[in-house]
């Protein structure tokens, strides 16, 4: 009874208690560095910026650090130092398309990069990027989430929607991704949230 007559007072009360639940949940989630971002063959976090520190191999789209890879080619291992795939290009092309056909969201996360910045055998196609990263994110990829994110804020290849950009950089936020959660401050700052 008490909720009917005085919905309007309830309603706000319950809304700002939301919020807060949100904000709590999202500042106590996502403090620890995802799997992904540990190499495959020593298991030590690969330093930041990763892309400086690790390279993606096609053919098993694990990041390796450096260091492993650096150690492979010193005993004579030109081939990828995890799954020992040789170099050949088209082979890993094949192998990169068999991943994104088993629905591997790492894979499918990988071509939609490819897409986007038009590399490999790929003619630029954001779009069709925006599509694959999508299906990344449906299937639990964080870096997917993270470039929904950035997409959905700057409006490329698809049309600006701050409030979806949000929630795909809080949802990547939330499982360790740092650069979300610094575009998510930014994104504060934007509207002037201080707090």
């Amino acid at each position: 009874d008490c909720q009917n007559v005085h919905l309007e007072q309830h309603k706000t009360a319950c809304e700002k208690r939301a919020a807060e639940l949100h904000d709590e949940r999202l500042y106590s989630l996502g403090h620890e560095r995802p799997e992904e971002d540990f190499c495959p063959i020593c298991t030590l976090p690969i330093p930041l910026p990763m892309a400086r520190h690790s390279g993606a191999r096609s053919c098993c789209i694990k990041l390796v650090c450096h260091g492993c890879t650096c150690a492979a080619s010193a005993r004579g291992m030109l081939n990828c130092p995890f799954c020992r795939a040789s170099v050949d290009g088209d082979e890993h092309a094949m192998l990169a398309q068999k991943r994104v056909d088993a629905k591997d969201p790492a894979a499918v996360e990988w071509l939609a990069r490819r897409y986007f910045f038009g590399e490999v055998w790929l003619e630029k196609d954001a779009s069709r990027a925006v599509e694959l990263w999508t299906e990344a994110a449906e299937l639990g990829s964080i870096e997917a989430h993270y470039n929904l994110g950035n997409r959905y804020w700057n409006g490329e290849g698809v049309s600006q929607d701050r409030v979806k950009a949000v929630r795909h950089l809080e949802v990547a936020a939330m499982k360790g991704n740092m650069a979300a959660r610094c575009n998510l401050g930014d994104s504060e700052r934007l509207y002037g949230n201080y707090e």
